[in-house]
């Protein structure tokens, strides 16, 4: 039995605004998904016939996003900056916010050629973002989890970015070869462990993603402490957090990395989120 987009829309929009504030265009989005089309085909066609089979599929997406399941794993893309990102269950869905931090690295290396590192990469979206808009910039991004860098991959492979992927833990892989940086970019677990799991993201992103340990901030801390081992002479570190976590970031940094220029930005609802650090010491050969 048939039915019409139009139908379709309102019963799904009903089910979904109790569980998201965008319940209507989240609806708009799984039914384009299903049939393979755009925005406007749905709007210029509300009394379009939709089959059965696209109603199962579609009401088995509306159901599981109905249970909270996030919508770009149900897509399995999602869009940051300027291109849409394969997302899995294994990575971090991108957010808006982490745009401010690309914005900061792609002014940093405007008519550049350099060397920049995203560490914690998971879906990639940053190092291939940057590599794909500065193509005269060796990018690195490094991983914990083998998994996500699988999808890293596949995003690179889209967009044919030239990003060199590599397993470990923080700058570690990049210290064992030996390469210096002028950039390091990192969003890095940031939350506090006893707060994730009360966090509806905790349900379905990875908690590895997620957990920043006692105060949210034990990477950045470790991340920090590697800094001068990677780091060229005038380079800078770009490290994203939770918001009000701002001074403690900033008085992190100026203790790990003494005489450091600390700066701190808010993000597009004035919450402190980016630090950008130049430490005033070379790495170290």
């Amino acid at each position: 039995m048939s039915t019409t987009v139009r139908v379709l829309l309102r019963e799904a929009a009903g089910r979904l605004t109790p569980v998201s504030d965008s319940g209507s265009s989240d609806a708009q989005a799984l039914l384009r998904f299903v049939l393979g089309t755009d925005r406007a085909w749905l709007i210029a066609h509300p009394d379009a016939e939709i089959n059965a089979s696209q109603r199962a599929q579609f009401d088995a997406l509306v159901e599981r996003a109905a249970s909270g399941e996030p919508l770009p794993y149900l897509l399995g893309r999602w869009p940051f900056y300027d291109r849409d990102f394969i997302v899995t269950p294994a990575v971090l869905i991108p957010r808006p916010e982490t745009e401010l931090l690309l914005e900061q690295a792609l002014a940093f290396s405007v008519d550049r050629a350099l060397t920049a590192i995203d560490v914690g990469t998971g879906s990639g979206a940053l190092a291939v973002t940057l590599a794909a808009l500065r193509p005269r910039a060796e990018v690195f991004a490094t991983d914990a989890s083998a998994d996500a860098l699988v999808v890293a991959r596949q995003n690179a492979c889209l967009y044919d970015a030239p990003v060199t992927f590599l397993l470990g833990d923080l700058l570690t892989p990049l210290i064992e070869r030996r390469v210096h940086s002028d950039l390091i970019m990192a969003n890095l677990p940031y939350i506090p462990s006893d707060e994730v799991d009360r966090l509806p993201v905790s349900k379905h992103e990875p908690r590895q993603a997620l957990d920043g340990g006692r105060d949210g901030l034990d990477l950045i801390r470790r991340l920090l402490v590697q800094v001068l081992l990677v780091l060229n002479p005038g380079g800078l570190v770009l490290l994203e957090f939770m918001s009000g976590q701002g001074e403690t970031v900033a008085a992190e940094a100026r203790r790990l990395l003494p005489n450091a220029a600390v700066e701190i930005l808010h993000d597009y609802a004035g919450h402190d989120r980016i630090a950008c650090v130049r430490p005033l010491v070379a790495a170290k050969s």
